[in-house]
C-alpha cells in the first residue's frame, strides 16, 4: 500500500505562489524631490521629501525556484527614481496648476508663480503629485516597461513620503 510519503510531487509544484518585495530605503531606490499639493492646507506649499519606492510582485515560481529576478526589478525601479531625483515634480494633468513649457518652465497655482529651469522640472501625466498619484504614475510606467511573464498575477507599488508613511497602488493581472 502506497503512503502520501511515498508519491514524488515537486514541492514547488505545491507551494508555488510567491510574494517577493523589493524594499527602497534598504536598496538605494531612493530619490529627493520637491513638490506642492494644490487645495492642500500645509503641503500646498513648495516642500520636499526623500522617497523610496517599494515593490510587492505575486506569482507563482519557474521550475528554478525563482518568480522573477530581484536584479531586474531593482534596475527598473532604480531608472524611474533616477528619473526624479533632485527634480521639482509637478502634475501635468492639474486643474489647478498650470505649467507652460517655454525657455523656462512657469508654473501657476492659486495666486502663487514659480519660475523654474527646464533642466530642475520633471512634469508627469498626473493630477496631483500626491504620494498616492505617485505610486499609481510608477505603477504604470513599471507595467508598461518591465517585461512580466505570465506567471505573475499581482504587482504592487509603494511610494514612501520618508519613513512610516506610503501610498501603495495595485494591479491584478
Amino acid at each position: 500500500m502506497l503512503s502520501s510519503l511515498d508519491i514524488f510531487i515537486p514541492f514547488y509544484l505545491i507551494y508555488n505562489n510567491m510574494e517577493i518585495r523589493i524594499h527602497g530605503w534598504e536598496a538605494g531606490i531612493r530619490f529627493s524631490a520637491g513638490h506642492f499639493v494644490p487645495r492642500h492646507k500645509k503641503c500646498e506649499r513648495m516642500h520636499g521629501h526623500i522617497y523610496a519606492v517599494n515593490a510587492i510582485i505575486e506569482g507563482e515560481q519557474d521550475e528554478d525556484g525563482m518568480v522573477l529576478d530581484f536584479l531586474e526589478i531593482k534596475k527598473t525601479l532604480k531608472k524611474f527614481a533616477n528619473e526624479l531625483d533632485h527634480r521639482v515634480i509637478l502634475p501635468g494633468n492639474s486643474d489647478f496648476v498650470k505649467v507652460e513649457v517655454g525657455d523656462e518652465i512657469q508654473v501657476k497655482v492659486g495666486d502663487k508663480r514659480y519660475t523654474f529651469p527646464l533642466t530642475d522640472v520633471v512634469i508627469l501625466d498626473i493630477p496631483n503629485t500626491s504620494a498616492e498619484e505617485l505610486a499609481k504614475f510608477l505603477l504604470k510606467r513599471f507595467l508598461d516597461e518591465f517585461e512580466l511573464n505570465e506567471r505573475i498575477k499581482e504587482v504592487t507599488i509603494g511610494v514612501d513620503e520618508g519613513p512610516g508613511q506610503s501610498a501603495w497602488a495595485r494591479k491584478r493581472l
